[in-house]
């Protein structure tokens, strides 16, 4: 029996590095569709769930993806408000790659430092799915979070989404410029970045010397990083007495962390991968 695994995407064309990666999580076929919104996944779904029966339905999959977590959100929830009974398969949610970057990069500074609880996290250009995501995963380890962005109020609404989702207790800052940013990580331990490509956030000097801080995570691949002082390929690397983590170190855990999510989608009807599932799955494998 062909595993198939049908790709619904929010943007008008379907992911090529998602279509990718499902092909190495283990996937026979893929079948995308792109442009696809609540209102038209229905047939869609009713075709993954109508034709095969008995245990080979598990060998049908839904992955939905695009370039927006709050599209992909609602989307994720039409499909499964599709299902009842027996009439199920498995699906995943990783639009933006946002589940499977921000699972990938908590769950290697959760490994490294041993413990989240009671540490105090920034999260700089937070507000974007991966900054959000990360938010939510590092609040539920017991860390203190507050994300940070441009405008007060764009940043509050998005930590009041990421509270409102997830049951937990993210602040919100404005950080509108280079200072701003340097005085708001003063006094953390842990600081991320995951802010567009191309902008350095927090230079060297901001955070080499500030006693408190133990961990820098960047999620830009892309030169110039992030964080100043840290390469891409950085996987708790020693520098300045903290733990650096650039985003190809963090990418490799979820370029494995995409295909396992993919592998397990087809060991039954019954798996769901949103961000708390595919955080559980990271933490075992970082």
């Amino acid at each position: 029996m062909k595993k198939l695994l049908f790709q619904f995407d929010t943007d008008a064309v379907p992911s090529v590095f998602d279509t990718v990666v499902g092909y190495d999580g283990g996937a026979d076929r893929i079948t995308g569709y792109g442009g696809v919104t609540p209102e038209t996944v229905g047939a869609l779904v009713d075709g993954t769930i109508y034709t095969r029966g008995g245990s080979e339905k598990k060998s049908t999959a839904i992955f939905v993806g695009g370039s927006g977590m709050t599209e992909g959100e609602a989307l994720f929830k039409a499909v499964r408000k599709r299902f009842f009974g027996p009439f199920r398969v498995s699906c995943m949610l990783d639009s933006n790659g946002a589940n499977t970057t921000a699972a990938a990069g908590v769950a290697l500074v959760a490994k490294a430092a041993g413990s989240l609880q009671g540490k105090k996290a920034v999260i700089l250009a937070g507000t974007g799915p991966v900054g959000m995501r990360s938010a939510a995963l590092l609040a539920g380890e017991g860390a203190e979070v507050t994300i940070a962005g441009r405008a007060l109020d764009r940043t509050q609404a998005a930590a009041d989404a990421i509270n409102a989702r997830f049951k937990v207790r993210v602040l919100a800052a404005a950080t509108p410029d280079e200072a701003s940013r340097v005085a708001l990580v003063k006094g953390t331990n842990l600081v991320f970045t995951a802010g567009a490509i191309g902008v350095e956030l927090l230079p060297e000097a901001a955070w080499a010397d500030e006693a408190s801080i133990q961990f820098v995570a960047d999620y830009n691949a892309q030169p110039p990083t992030g964080i100043g002082g840290i390469e891409a390929m950085d996987k708790a690397r020693a520098r300045h007495g903290k733990a650096s983590f650039g985003a190809l170190g963090i990418g490799g855990l979820k370029l494995k962390l995409h295909r396992a999510c993919v592998g397990k989608l087809f060991d039954n009807t019954e798996q769901v991968f949103d961000a708390e599932e595919i955080y559980a799955l990271a933490r075992k494998m970082a």
